[in-house]
């Protein structure tokens, strides 16, 4: 059995998003442009409520998915297909774009806490102008498994005896949230057929011979398993993996297609009042 190791590591930076929102990114950046089949991550936070009282206000999105994950306080979202809802924290939000959503979310502190991650996941071409759906869980549907000196939720995939709420069809993607206590370890069998990542966000932790701090992601390489230790402090960080797609990616803002024209088919699309095709379908728990 091979241990996966780091490939690379991506210290995480701070962006402008929304109407002056600021994340740190670290996936879709200048050092990472994108890990099949993941575009994106953003992870936001902040016990400032001026910081985040504008929000991210309508836009579109065509042709990717959205995996929201909340920490901590609340996000409230609505589309143009009449979909509303509020995102709790410690729930999970997949939102499959496809064809066209055009929507908002509004992020909201509790007791002074907001923090959460975005993911953009890829879809194959053969899905991208599908029907759009929603898959949205409570905290409360969100498994959670026990482990030597922490706990693991798992949003997506498996983990021990553990299945996660929310599927990912096209990718197979899994998702835990990892918590370890001061030195603990942790260990998942994690095929070489799935991109890898760890982003630490509280503490820090080692991956092998090398150290991760708060707001690092770093990108694993070729293995069966991955093994982490948590540092002085303790640890919390998320570790995501995917089956890459790979198929040509031209990304432009809001909207991530296969080429140039289905790009440009996109704009018009949202200049002349066509862009939302078909409503979108929810399930959750």
């Amino acid at each position: 059995m091979k241990i996966r190791t780091i490939r690379q590591v991506v210290p995480a930076f701070e962006v402008t998003e929304g109407a002056g929102v600021t994340v740190h990114r670290s996936i879709g950046t200048p050092a990472l442009k994108n890990l099949d089949p993941f575009l994106m991550l953003d992870h936001f936070g902040s016990d400032n409520p001026d910081d985040y009282i504008a929000g991210f206000p309508e836009h579109p999105h065509r042709g990717f998915i959205t995996f929201t994950y909340m920490l901590d306080g609340h996000m409230e979202h609505r589309d143009s297909m009449g979909n509303r809802g509020d995102l709790e924290a410690g729930g999970a939000q997949w939102m499959k774009a496809a064809s066209g959503v055009i929507h908002s979310e509004m992020p909201r502190q509790t007791d002074g806490l907001m923090r959460g991650f975005q993911l953009w996941i890829n879809l194959p071409a053969s899905e991208k102008m599908s029907d759009p759906q929603y898959q949205e869980f409570s905290a409360g549907s969100i498994p959670e498994a026990a482990v030597e000196q922490g706990r693991v939720r798992v949003l997506a995939g498996e983990f021990g005896t553990a299945r996660g709420v929310i599927e990912d069809p096209a990718t197979d993607v899994l998702y835990l949230d990892v918590a370890l206590d001061r030195g603990a370890g942790f260990r998942h069998l994690l095929s070489d057929v799935r991109n890898a990542f760890v982003y630490v966000f509280e503490g820090s932790a080692r991956v092998g011979s090398e150290a991760l701090a708060t707001h690092a992601l770093a990108v694993l390489g070729a293995g069966d398993a991955v093994e982490i230790e948590a540092g002085g402090e303790g640890v919390r960080f998320i570790l995501v993996a995917g089956r890459p797609i790979g198929e040509p990616v031209v990304q432009h803002g809001p909207f991530v297609m296969s080429s140039r024209e289905e790009i440009e088919q996109a704009f018009a699309d949202y200049r002349e009042g066509r862009f939302v095709r078909s409503k979108a379908t929810m399930t959750g728990g």
